[in-house]
């Protein structure tokens, strides 16, 4: 039973509703009984990704003369509620498909896009793209690496942080330097693919929180020898334009994931307090519980209809960096006061790790620091005041 009870938005089309079904089916058939192990091991199988490329599930938004399906961001957006209705927070594949290869498509020369994207769709190569420094996290202009002009191609050095899918990947957008004397016009994505590439290495797997098999990594780049084919598109300097063009894009997946979790959250709690009984009758015929879960649910319900409406504004090509800042910035925050006030109503078995919310509690805390922190999303927004 879904949790909010929301009539389907208006570009959700008859060909988004099977991509839904057909989802929910792989995800709850092959994925979501493996989360378990995975949450044991402490990071997904590589398999899983060839797997999500088999099933159709990875670059859904990408052309079909690139390897992907041919759609839209609906479908991402339709994949990646899927993955968050199931439980699935920790999966690096919404980055994969809606952050990097959008970088390759949209900015990458034709060779680069036949050269990468195809593979991205398949799973044989996992994406990744390396912003953060140690020194640097939402301080883009800040950073560090260097990629300097060496005969016909570069030399990348540096090193990042926080990097999802950092152990799998094989294929890393690197953001880099390549006049550190011009600023933010000197900055340049670098494409590294990691198979053939001497001086990467890979660090630890980073200790978290939360989300405990995403493999968030430590990435080196010691004398990288790069070709200049792997500038991703045909000129230096672009890098910040391109990073501030898409950042929109990632801040709305992050909140399609806040979503699916709260609507998640909702459903699991719900069942819980009709089932738990106390001093004689079911836990949801309390007064507290019953108005709590009333106000959790009209706010979820306002966040899951500006989501949509920022969903049907990026498909036409008109969601500003404003809305998309607004979006991220709320309807994360409402995700960890749902999920910490659900948590509450279980009592003292949310508190215990094989209770999903407990799970949940640890896994949104993140929400509102990446993708730009949500004290960034006010600043930005207050510049449209």
């Amino acid at each position: 039973m879904e949790a909010l009870n929301l009539p389907r938005p208006a570009w959700m089309t008859e060909d988004l509703v099977l991509l839904e079904e057909q989802a929910r089916r792989f995800i709850g058939a092959e994925l979501a009984p493996e989360t378990e192990r995975w949450t044991e091991a402490g990071i997904m199988d590589r398999a899983a990704w060839t797997r999500l490329g088999g099933a159709g599930l990875l670059c859904a938004g990408i052309p079909e003369e690139y390897g992907g399906a041919g759609g839209t961001f609906a479908h991402e957006a339709v994949i990646n509620r899927e993955f968050a209705l199931a439980g699935l927070d920790s999966i690096g594949a919404p980055l994969h498909s809606g952050i990097v290869a959008p970088y390759i498509l949209r900015y990458g020369t034709e060779e680069q896009k036949q050269r990468w994207l195809p593979r991205l769709a398949t799973g044989e190569m996992v994406g990744a793209i390396a912003m953060s420094e140690p020194g640097t996290g939402s301080d883009l202009q800040g950073v560090r690496a260097t990629a300097k002009k060496s005969g016909n191609g570069y030399v990348l050095n540096g090193s990042k942080t926080f990097i999802t899918n950092g152990q799998h990947a094989n294929l890393i957008v690197v953001v880099a330097k390549t006049d550190p004397a011009k600023g933010s016009k000197g900055i340049s994505l670098m494409v590294v693919e990691t198979d053939d590439a001497a001086g990467f290495r890979r660090g630890r797997k980073l200790k978290k929180l939360g989300m405990d098999w995403a493999d968030t990594s430590e990435l080196f780049f010691e004398d990288v020898k790069l070709p200049a084919e792997n500038l991703l598109g045909a000129e230096e300097g672009q890098g910040f334009v391109q990073l501030m063009t898409e950042l929109p894009q990632e801040r709305l997946i992050v909140a399609t994931a806040a979503i699916g979790m709260i609507e998640r959250a909702l459903r699991l709690t719900v069942d819980y307090v009709k089932e738990r009984k106390a001093f004689g009758k079911a836990v949801i015929e309390f007064q507290n519980t019953s108005f709590v879960l009333a106000e959790c649910k009209t706010e979820a319900t306002i966040a899951k209809v500006f989501h949509d409406h920022c969903v049907e504004r990026h498909i036409k090509g008109e969601l500003d960096t404003t809305t998309a800042s607004m979006a991220k910035y709320w309807i994360t925050d409402l995700q960890n006061k749902i999920v910490d006030r659900c948590l509450q109503l279980f009592g003292g078995y949310g508190y215990m790790d094989e209770y999903p919310i407990s799970r949940m509690y640890r896994d949104a805390r993140v929400q509102r620091i990446y993708a730009g922190t949500n004290e960034i999303m006010k600043l930005l927004i207050a510049r449209s005041l």
